[in-house]
């Protein structure tokens, strides 16, 4: 499956990146940090990461997270996730992302106190 990428905008400040797929190594992991250099070069530093719709990640998804969770704390920003469930929230969970960056079961729940 090829994973997809939609962009939302929610007041005033906050981007979303909505995915549906997955986020493997490959074109699909390299997706994901493009999208993100993207987001950063247009100086968002609220971003959301909605995984609701990935079905499955590997340790270069992973890894991809971890390192556009860096970028965006370097530029002072902050990256949440939200939407996780199944083997993605696992995955998360075993290589203890959920402890460098927020993990919320919905956008709606990562949006508040942003």
């Amino acid at each position: 499956m090829i994973l997809s990428i939609q962009r939302k905008q929610i007041s005033p400040d906050i981007t979303v990146l909505e995915m549906t797929g997955r986020i493997i190594m490959g074109n699909n992991s390299r997706d994901v940090e493009l999208a993100l250099a993207e987001v950063l070069r247009e100086q968002a530093r609220k971003v959301i990461v909605d995984l609701q719709g990935v079905t499955m990640i590997d340790s270069t998804g992973v890894g991809i997270l971890v390192v556009c969770h860096g970028r965006i704390a370097k530029e002072g920003g902050q990256l949440r996730i939200a939407g996780a469930t199944g083997f993605v929230e696992e995955a998360l969970k075993m290589t203890s992302v959920h402890k460098l960056v927020p993990l919320f079961p919905t956008v709606a729940e990562a949006v508040i106190g942003f």
